[in-house]
């Protein structure tokens, strides 16, 4: 998603330096006159603003606070923007931090998957200082066609956690009622068709069933950051004492998957672990 995000940046004639722990993923956007910066202390260092987007707290925490990371070489009047979907208490942290030294700090995690991140039509949920997140709202358009202000530091995530709790609950729905409408014998297309304009209608059904029906199961969100996702959910819950057992469900469900095929499937691959169930 991050190499389709960079490509709006450079098409409207930024100046956009770029570094990768894979320097391979970076051959396309080079040849769209992207500047390969050799470390991510020089990126942090040539760059006025500084997105990233990586895979999970973890790596975000090590790329951010370790000796030769992006907190240690920064000049004050910097921006940082973390969009990747992450723990509310790490988006914090980075916040203070920046504070400290004179630097402007944002949390923007996306919902969109990768079509949306290819046609700049992703949701964008920023949690800051208001003010940051104005000035920085016209690339935010170049990327997302919802960008939302949801607070202060933290809410970002906390707004994307409810967003991948609705997820979760409308992808397991949409699995089932397929795999009730392949036994029932009905014309999967059809009824795709007709329940997609219905009540039931959702981005699930416009945009992952038709996926699901001709097993197209590589494209689209990877599991693994999914299961990450709802890892953190459930931490969250855990911290502010509620009970969420529908969540708790398809988190075990698309660890099943990880587990008996690939955690580098899409999100869409569920339904192989429901199919399994039912003998089909």
């Amino acid at each position: 998603m991050g190499n389709a995000m960079v490509q709006h940046l450079i098409k409207a004639w930024y100046e956009v330096r770029v570094w990768n722990r894979t320097k391979g993923k970076l051959a396309n956007l080079i040849e769209l006159w992207a500047i390969e910066s050799q470390s991510i202390a020089e990126l942090t260092q040539d760059s006025d603003i500084i997105f990233s987007i990586i895979g999970d707290p973890k790596n975000v925490e090590e790329m951010y606070f370790w000796e030769n990371g992006i907190l240690n070489n920064l000049s004050p009047g910097k921006i940082l923007v973390d969009m990747t979907t992450t723990k509310p208490s790490l988006a914090k942290q980075i916040y203070i931090t920046s504070q400290s030294i004179w630097v402007s700090s944002l949390d923007a995690p996306v919902s969109g998957g990768d079509v949306g991140a290819q046609n700049g039509t992703l949701s964008i949920m920023v949690g800051g200082d208001l003010d940051t997140f104005t000035n920085l709202s016209p690339l935010f358009g170049l990327m997302g066609k919802t960008i939302t202000y949801t607070g202060e530091s933290g809410t970002g995530q906390h707004t994307k956690m409810a967003n991948q709790i609705s997820i979760a609950w409308n992808t397991i729905a949409l699995c089932e009622s397929l795999i009730y409408a392949e036994k029932a014998g009905l014309d999967m297309q059809k009824t795709i068709e007709v329940v997609s304009g219905w009540a039931a209608g959702s981005w699930g059904w416009n945009n992952l069933a038709p996926r699901i029906h001709t097993w197209e199961l590589g494209t689209c969100f990877f599991v693994k950051h999914f299961v990450k996702d709802m890892r953190i959910a459930l931490e969250e819950c855990q911290n502010m004492n509620i009970a969420l057992p529908w969540l708790a469900l398809v988190h075990q469900l698309y660890t099943a998957l990880v587990a008996q095929w690939d955690e580098n499937l899409w999100t869409q691959a569920l339904i192989k672990v429901l199919k399994k169930m039912n003998n089909m």
